[in-house]
């Protein structure tokens, strides 16, 4: 997509100032911020940019193209910390930005920025940040998706949404995905791999054990990835599908990253890695129950959305975290034979379609 000519005469575009986004932090959100890069590379192509990170979404800057560097700074959360605030903004002012873009509307997310003396700080009107953002926007209640939210704020004011954005891309080079299945012991034939976490007990499908075990007899390898606290699901999983399985959970994202990236499919619920997978333009399979594909789903085509279809509760989208009506029926009435049926034929057109090439 080039939305180029929506800019035109909008900003000298020899400007080098370097532009930094202060991104929303949870991993999806953090994989969708990548949108705002690219609209930032279409509008101003000789500007660096850069993205303040945390520790933990700090290997996803590697394969961003287009980012100049992560600003890895973690702050603690539902605290003001201001000695971290002032350690972050005398970093930052040393990087002589000339336009800080401050995606969440909250008055912490703006105090470094203004402290740094960026000229240009750039967010929507939110929590009396009078003085902080010195270029306020206004109508982010009328936009009807988080994605528009963000990367409008990467626009000339009031300028029109387009028909679509640049989707987020996520760029592992083939030698590293070589180098990351010899050093795991894993062979080179095509494997499924499942991410059964997410923020929210209500958005896990609770049939990955048996799930796997159809995989494994189909003969198929099964990778379960993830973050440590689902180490316990994957046991779970491992323990049910056997030596056919590997539970590759743990604490380094990259690890995440590479895994998706390696993977012939990904079958996972509404999180993080399955922004990541699809990113990486690996099949992906999202199941979704309480929350809404149209709100949440990636932008990058999925493989398959994955939805219970018997019947439409009166309760979905709830957008909950936790179950409160109809038992869990939104993902509960999904088979594991019906997912485990769309993932073989996802992995089937897929081996067509390289055969093809």
């Amino acid at each position: 997509m080039n939305i180029d000519s929506q800019f035109v005469g909008d900003a000298d575009r020899t400007d080098t100032r370097p532009i930094l986004i202060i991104p929303y932090m949870w991993i999806g959100d953090f994989v969708r911020n990548h949108t705002v890069v690219r609209v930032l590379k279409e509008r101003w192509p000789n500007r660096p940019v850069d993205l303040l990170t945390t520790s933990l979404c700090a290997p996803l800057i590697d394969y961003m193209p287009g980012v100049r560097a992560g600003i890895v700074w973690d702050l603690p959360r539902s605290q003001l910390a201001i000695g971290r605030q002032f350690g972050l903004a005398e970093l930052l002012r040393k990087r002589n930005y000339g336009t800080a873009l401050v995606l969440p509307r909250t008055w912490k997310a703006a105090i470094a920025p203004a402290l740094a003396g960026i000229p240009e700080r750039v967010g929507f009107v939110g929590e009396f940040r009078f003085g902080l953002i010195n270029r306020w926007r206004w109508g982010e209640k009328k936009l009807p998706r988080f994605i528009d939210k963000n990367a409008a704020l990467a626009q000339p004011d009031g300028a029109p949404l387009p028909p679509e954005w640049p989707v987020p891309q996520l760029r592992v080079p083939a030698e590293e995905i070589v180098r990351w299945r010899e050093a795991n012991g894993l062979g080179a034939g095509a494997a499924v791999a499942l991410a059964p976490g997410s923020v929210g007990v209500s958005k896990r499908w609770t049939y990955y054990p048996e799930a796997a075990r159809l995989l494994v007899e189909r003969g198929l390898e099964v990778w379960v990835v993830g973050g440590p606290g689902e180490k316990a699901l994957a046991q779970a999983i491992v323990a049910a599908g056997g030596p056919g399985v590997r539970d590759l959970t743990g604490t380094d994202l990259r690890n995440g990253v590479l895994a998706m990236a390696a993977a012939g499919v990904a079958i996972s619920n509404d999180s993080g890695l399955m922004h990541i997978a699809a990113a990486l333009d690996t099949p992906t399979l999202g199941i979704f129950g309480p929350t809404s594909p149209y709100l949440w789903a990636p932008l990058n085509s999925l493989a398959a959305t994955v939805v219970q279809d018997k019947e439409m509760l009166p309760c979905q989208p709830c957008q909950s975290t936790i179950c409160k009506m109809n038992d869990h029926r939104c993902m509960r009435d999904l088979a594991a034979s019906e997912v485990v049926g769309i993932a073989e034929r996802v992995l089937g057109e897929a081996g067509a379609h390289k055969r093809q090439s």
